[in-house]
């Protein structure tokens, strides 16, 4: 047994099962959509496949991540004990997994209609090109936050084979509020990154960052404001916004210094942000 998790480890950190962060920053808009895309009353073989598909595809993302960066998180404090660095896995292995965990999120979206299996082939571009953008791109949050919310029109598509325009306000929120929040970790990496040559939002931003940060948050409240009055939401909802607006000023006041601990507990809190938001989504429906 003890043999076994000490081959099983490395994998398992290379999908970063040990930080489930973003897992559940990708988790929120996710069971947010299908409730909307439901009016509160999601299929189960669709929650429970997108669900999976949250874990599975986060998962394929990281590994294909640490792949795209191996010749890079070396030279990173904080990701130079990630397996592809310290020799415990070879970048083959990776590849492998990749396509692994690629396939079983595959079988997963079989279970759905035509549209959200077709809509699933983009979804799993996103996943694979977003890793190497920061080497083009100053903007690879933005191809973040389009790999972590594609899943929102594939939940409306799954729910009701239509991807309507609530579903793409949701979509556009979701790619302002993670451009935030990984602009905030990549604060955290900004020197380590300049040294290492790669781009970020960050780094283009620069002293205007946290402004920045602050004009996409608000966005992101704006987006959900229109969301809300389309859908005729209850007061319920517009409580858990202002709960979210609320996390948002407090990730604002804790990096008044940019010092990496407080960034980083700023981009951690943003788990909070998307969970109150879901809740508010969930009161409404329970309420009518």
């Amino acid at each position: 047994m003890n043999t076994l998790s000490k081959k099983l480890s490395p994998y398992l950190r290379l999908m970063r099962i040990d930080r489930p962060i973003g897992s559940l920053l990708l988790l929120w808009p996710t069971l947010s959509a299908l409730w909307i895309a439901s009016e509160g009353e999601p299929d189960p073989t669709v929650f429970i496949v997108f669900v999976l598909g949250v874990f599975i595809m986060r998962s394929a993302g990281c590994v294909i991540n640490d792949y795209a960066d191996r010749k890079i998180d070396g030279l990173v404090e904080r990701t130079s004990n990630r397996p592809l660095i310290t020799g415990e896995l070879q970048a083959k292995n990776a590849l492998q997994l990749f396509a692994g965990l690629g396939i079983t999120a595959f079988l997963l979206v079989l279970l759905l209609n035509p549209l959200t299996v077709a809509m699933s082939f983009v979804g799993l571009f996103l996943a694979a090109v977003y890793p190497f953008m920061k080497r083009y791109t100053y903007l690879p949050q933005i191809f973040l936050g389009a790999a972590f919310g594609w899943a929102i029109p594939m939940a409306f598509a799954a729910e009701t084979n239509d991807v309507p325009t609530v579903a793409w306000l949701l979509f556009s929120a979701n790619v302002l509020w993670a451009t935030a929040y990984d602009t905030f970790y990549a604060i955290a990496d900004r020197r380590d990154d300049l040294k290492a040559g790669v781009k970020s939002t960050a780094i283009l931003f620069g002293d205007d960052d946290r402004f920045i940060i602050g004009c996409l948050q608000v966005s992101v409240i704006g987006i959900m404001l229109l969301v809300g009055s389309q859908l005729a939401m209850s007061w319920v909802y517009y409580l858990g916004l202002a709960v979210a607006s609320g996390l948002f000023v407090y990730q604002q006041k804790i990096t008044t210094k940019r010092l990496p601990p407080q960034c980083l507990q700023a981009f951690l809190n943003n788990n909070w942000v998307g969970a109150v938001i879901f809740a508010g989504i969930v009161a409404h429906y329970l309420m009518i």
